[in-house]
């Protein structure tokens, strides 16, 4: 199969989708309006099957196989920790312990550090995307009626959630498509990332609070918004399937279980018991259809889409030939910054999908897996291109009118994720 063509549609692809998310995120058609990095991925899948003439059998092979590694799976498996995850943003669980939280820190920088510590809290047990949707909204308005600068509470959070996203394997999509790939169960998972994960936060806290301490020096001068408490039955129900389906991944690999079996009967169990109750109280379930809207669906076509290409590139020999270049003396280091700045080439979740076929033609060991797990969460940090947690929040503040640009997003990669990243790597060094 020729190699140039493959190389030449999958560069133009990643080059158009870095410019629509820059100059032209959405496609307005009518009165909808969708996101564009989705269909130019999924027309670079067409072209490349077209001008690689890719066996289409060895894509459905790929794509219907009984592995953990079938997109299909983790795509369900992530979809459904996202729907649980909505339905308490949706009940205000988030918004109103940030509100109970944030109201008893006195001075910013007390308050700094608390939301910093929160997000990061939260974020292990939710994911980077979720957290981001919920506190960006509300940092907005808190600092607009507080009287104070929104960016180094908004930068606390992004890089809080994009670097103790690493801690659970259900933190991330990437950590979930790389884990499944080599086989990682939850609790294994766990032991070898806490301690980088915890290297990496701490370090991440301490140069953000060098960034701005400047900022967090200055007073208080307004109040925030009272938020009302959450239904409690509802929020009950929703924290008792969190947790219980937390708790369940961590234990499947030991039950038999495969972790998308037990995300979607959480799933399940959580509509079917809120719909009984709510109708024994004669209370409408409207949170179940609003988080049902708010799952990131474009996921599903731009992942089956970057696969495709995947697995054509592969076919190609493209992925042998990066696995030659990383393999080798330091193949760890190696591994995570290579991954860290491919993020911002072609977004965390294809280039995952990328370097689990490197990893795994070129015989990687599972060190250069963690790394590049690390790389792939802390690589969001560098530029809004690097994960869709940076397209969304970089699309959220535009809405609420702040500005944090290219530039901004440079200094927190460089002054905050490359060390991180270095930290994380380090320790994971000392470990392996």
């Amino acid at each position: 199969m020729p190699m140039i063509p493959a190389i030449c549609i999958a560069a133009a692809t990643c080059l158009l989708m870095i410019l629509g998310v820059l100059f032209f995120p959405k496609l307005k058609l009518g009165r909808i309006a969708i996101d564009t990095y989705w269909p130019i991925a999924l027309l670079g899948a067409i072209l490349m099957v077209i001008f690689t003439q890719c066996d289409l059998s060895e894509i459905g092979a790929a794509l219907l196989s009984d592995s953990a590694v079938n997109p299909l799976k983790i795509l369900v498996l992530f979809l459904a920790m996202t729907v649980l995850s909505v339905y308490l943003d949706e009940l205000g669980f988030f918004r109103y312990l940030a509100a109970a939280v944030l109201e008893r820190a006195k001075g910013q920088k007390s308050l700094f550090f608390t939301l910093y510590a929160m997000v990061s809290v939260l974020t292990v047990f939710t994911s980077n995307d979720i957290i981001i949707l919920s506190f960006t909204p509300f940092l907005c308005y808190f600092a607009e009626h507080a009287g104070i600068d929104p960016v180094p509470y908004l930068a606390a959070e992004f890089v809080a959630a994009n670097t103790w996203s690493m801690a659970l394997v259900i933190g991330n999509p990437t950590n979930i498509y790389l884990a499944t790939a080599y086989g990682i169960d939850f609790v294994s998972y766990l032991t070898v990332s806490v301690l980088p994960t915890l290297a990496a936060g701490l370090v991440a806290l301490g140069l953000l609070y060098l960034l701005f301490r400047k900022h967090l020096s200055k007073p208080i001068t307004g109040t925030a918004e009272n938020v009302p408490a959450p239904d409690r039955l509802s929020l009950i129900l929703g924290l008792i399937h969190l947790g219980v389906c937390t708790v369940l991944l961590a234990v499947s690999s030991f039950l038999g279980i495969e972790m998308w079996i037990v995300s979607v009967c959480a799933l399940g169990s959580l509509f079917l018991s809120v719909t009984v109750c709510d109708l024994v109280r004669k209370r409408k379930p409207k949170e179940l259809g609003r988080c049902l809207g708010r799952a990131p669906y474009p996921l599903v076509p731009f992942v089956l889409s970057m696969f495709v290409m995947i697995v054509a590139l592969s076919e190609c020999g493209v992925t042998a030939a990066i696995g030659e270049i990383l393999s080798g003396p330091y193949s760890l280091f190696r591994y995570g910054a290579a991954s860290f700045f491919a993020s911002n080439l072609i977004n965390n979740i294809p280039m995952s999908v990328l370097f689990a076929t490197v990893l795994e033609e070129s015989g990687g060991a599972l060190p250069a897996v963690y790394a590049t797990i690390f790389g792939s969460n802390l690589g969001a940090l560098l530029t809004p291109v690097g994960a869709l947690a940076g397209i969304m929040f970089s699309n959220l503040l535009h809405h609420h009118g702040v500005k944090f640009g290219y530039r901004d997003f440079l200094r927190l990669g460089v002054c905050v994720a490359v060390p991180s990243l270095a930290a994380a790597l380090g320790v994971l060094a000392l470990l392996v």
